[in-house]
């Protein structure tokens, strides 16, 4: 069963019960009325003598009724709303939605040699850096993701400094995401990135590469221009 589906069934199963006890209340509170109704128009007092005033006691039953009967509708038209409302809430769920682990990052053409392309940090979290490997020594493209190895807070490109730098705790990395400076213990990791069939490149954030562990000479790790 589908989960929406179920909680649409859970939904009615709590709330059911509430809504049959309402409709029972004001069933009883219409039936009570009548009965008021009834006995006022059987056992109505005979009409007052010209010139003494009359009592106003028959009108009682009447106004008690229209104020049972306005309390029921209103329960009622109540329980009706917090139904529908429960119900539409159990259709959005807390569901943290995220962008795709894998993306396209068009051709190797737009990117500048020795230049860090930002256009993928906020979305996907990727920085895209075509320069050359510091372990193969090769000229290439690799994909380094943006969250500091220290704490996980997002550094910031200093294009005038060369340099990626923490803004919470002052790490620092180089261009090529090896660390040099702060409390930061180790290198920025990489995602692995290749080219799509159609001549994009394509970066999947599924499988991390960690230089420390020499998993940055993994031909995955890097893309060859």
């Amino acid at each position: 069963m589908p989960p929406v589906v179920q909680a649409m069934a859970a939904a009615a199963a709590i709330l059911l019960p509430v809504v049959i006890f309402i409709v029972v209340i004001s069933i009883a509170m219409v039936k009570r009325g009548e009965v008021s109704m009834h006995g006022e128009e059987t056992h109505a007092a005979p009409a007052p003598a010209a010139g003494k005033p009359g009592k106003a006691g028959a009108v009682v039953p009447r106004r008690a009724f229209i104020s049972w009967m306005g309390v029921a509708w209103t329960a009622f038209a109540a329980s009706m709303v917090a139904t529908a409302s429960a119900t539409g809430r159990f259709m959005f769920p807390n569901v943290l939605f995220e962008p795709p682990a894998t993306f396209k990052a068009g051709l190797p053409d737009e990117l500048q040699p020795g230049k860090v392309d930002e256009r993928f940090k906020q979305r996907f979290g990727v920085w895209l850096v075509r320069d050359i490997d510091p372990v193969t020594g090769e000229n290439g493209v690799y994909a380094l993701s943006t969250v500091c190895t220290h704490l996980g807070c997002t550094p910031d490109w200093l294009e005038s400094a060369q340099k990626y730098k923490c803004p919470c705790h002052g790490s620092g990395y180089y261009k090529n995401g090896i660390n040099f400076e702060g409390p930061t213990p180790r290198p920025l990791e990489r995602y692995a990135i290749s080219l799509a069939d159609d001549g994009q490149i394509l970066v999947d954030k599924n499988s991390k590469f960690q230089y420390e562990k020499d998993q940055w000479a993994d031909p995955r790790s890097f893309l060859k221009i």
